[in-house]
């Protein structure tokens, strides 16, 4: 991997620039290069330079690996050991499933563009950040945003701190905050409510093979869901979702023995050694789980997105899939503009941003929202008959219509929310049909149902939100 080079330096002569954007993740970094290959003078400013760790990030869905190659970011998945991924093995009661990525009524360019892709969070954003470096009208920075220049309520620029410490103004006709989920800046551009819903507990198990090469798998148990995939060609990322804002400790040796006494027995037997002895030598990272619905204000002169603007729970990886989707919808917005200084008339004509935005994000996040309620959610009498209802159901549809419309959207690749809620709805009331009266009623079958009922109680208001 080659070094991010502070640009800076060497941008005495650089006029001021068209656009700032703050952060230079992945959505940043992949919106500095698409404005700046449509002409676009960006000014790329990113807190730290140095290799992200960051445990989450690491599945980039078969519809964001479409969003990427649009974008002309294809190469930023070579050379670091990304592995490509073709579905998943859902593991739950002693049964397997699986659930591969639908490859039919799916256009693309090349043959391998309908898989998803694993790798290391931190690869990955450095590749992007030199793919967007090495264009002459980008000027990549490393410096800690404080604070949006606001005149007569239009935003000017931002004021930062350099890698010196120096402080420092840069001007700009427009400002995009896309500072990631952790995000100092939102509070200047939308609501900020965001609600902490579980942790996920990772860590790495080195030189192991999983059972299902090149997919991921989902344990589905009470009382945690466990998401296991390969990061690179040597590497496998453990994750068990803890729910809850009390933790066991790691530093105390609480978490290992939760992992090992608690979890681990529910660890199917060909994941249970890899699983077991993995968990003292990979060394155990938390890291907590929010979700926060996009709630902009509407600014002159500067503009939200990426997880800055939208989070959703990691379970379902569509993290990136939506970023890129929003930098492909903002550039395009963009694109025929050739003066971004009437700050207002810009603002008015990306109000449809958030228009355009809502197939992929509102299906993802509801998707994402459904699968951590039925699947990851703590466990009761109606989650747990909910979770065997919806498991029995896929089994029993496997490798028909119904799987390959839900892996479609869970994939990014169908992004429909009104596929996605009469989906839903179908599920639900098979499910229904299937324990009320299949062979016959009967009092377990009616106290079935009513779980489930129960269940879909839980569930609804995430459908409901989906349709807006």
């Amino acid at each position: 991997m080659k070094t991010i080079v502070n640009t800076s330096s060497s941008s005495s002569s650089y006029r001021q620039s068209d656009v700032i954007i703050v952060g230079a993740g992945v959505a940043g970094s992949a919106l500095a290069y698409a404005l700046a290959k449509d002409g676009r003078r960006v000014h790329l400013i990113e807190r730290d330079l140095t290799e992200p760790k960051r445990m989450v990030g690491e599945l980039l869905q078969p519809g964001g690996y479409l969003k990427l190659l649009d974008l002309g970011l294809r190469d930023c998945v070579s050379g670091i050991d990304a592995q490509k991924v073709l579905g998943y093995v859902l593991y739950m009661d002693g049964r397997s499933l699986r659930a591969p990525y639908p490859q039919k009524n799916y256009s693309n360019n090349c043959s391998d563009a309908l898989t998803g892709r694993t790798f290391h969070h931190g690869r990955f954003v450095q590749s992007l950040r030199i793919k967007a470096a090495s264009l002459p009208n980008v000027k990549l920075e490393q410096g800690t945003v404080t604070s949006l220049i606001k005149e007569k309520g239009t935003i000017k620029g931002v004021r930062y701190k350099n890698k010196s410490g120096t402080e420092m103004v840069a001007h700009a006709s427009l400002t995009i905050i896309c500072d990631g989920c952790f995000s100092n800046l939102r509070r200047f551009l939308c609501n900020t409510k965001v609600d902490k819903v579980s942790h996920l507990v990772g860590w790495v198990a080195e030189n192991y093979e999983l059972p299902h090469a090149n997919h991921g798998h989902i344990v589905i148990s009470d009382p945690c869901a466990v998401l296991i995939y390969s990061i690179s060609s040597t590497q496998i990322r453990c994750f068990v979702d803890v729910f809850g804002q009390n933790l066991p400790s790691i530093s105390t040796g609480e978490m290992s023995h939760y992992l090992k006494s608690v979890v681990a027995p529910k660890i199917p037997p060909e994941l249970y050694s890899m699983f077991m002895s993995s968990i003292d030598k990979g060394n155990l990272k938390a890291l907590p789980c929010c979700s926060k619905r996009a709630m902009p204000h509407c600014t002159p002169g500067a503009f939200l997105i990426g997880d800055a603007l939208n989070i959703r729970h990691p379970l379902t990886g569509g993290g990136m899939t939506i970023a890129l989707s929003d930098v492909i919808i903002l550039r395009d917005l963009l694109r025929p503009l050739h003066d971004l200084n009437d700050a207002t008339a810009i603002l008015e004509h990306l109000q449809s941003f958030y228009t355009l935005r809502k197939p992929m994000a509102a299906t993802i996040n509801t998707i994402a929202d459904v699968v951590y309620r039925s699947f990851g959610a703590p466990p009761n009498e109606s989650s747990m008959e909910i979770r065997r209802a919806c498991y029995d159901f896929l089994s029993n549809a496997e490798d028909s219509f119904v799987t390959e419309s839900f892996m479609a959207l869970i994939s990014g690749l169908s992004p429909c929310r009104s596929k996605m809620i009469l989906l839903c709805f179908y599920i639900a009331i098979y499910m229904l049909l299937g324990r009320l009266l299949l062979p016959f009623p009967s009092p377990k079958h009616l106290l079935s149902g009513a779980r489930l009922i129960l269940g879909f109680v839980s569930i609804i208001p995430a459908v409901v939100d989906g349709m807006f």
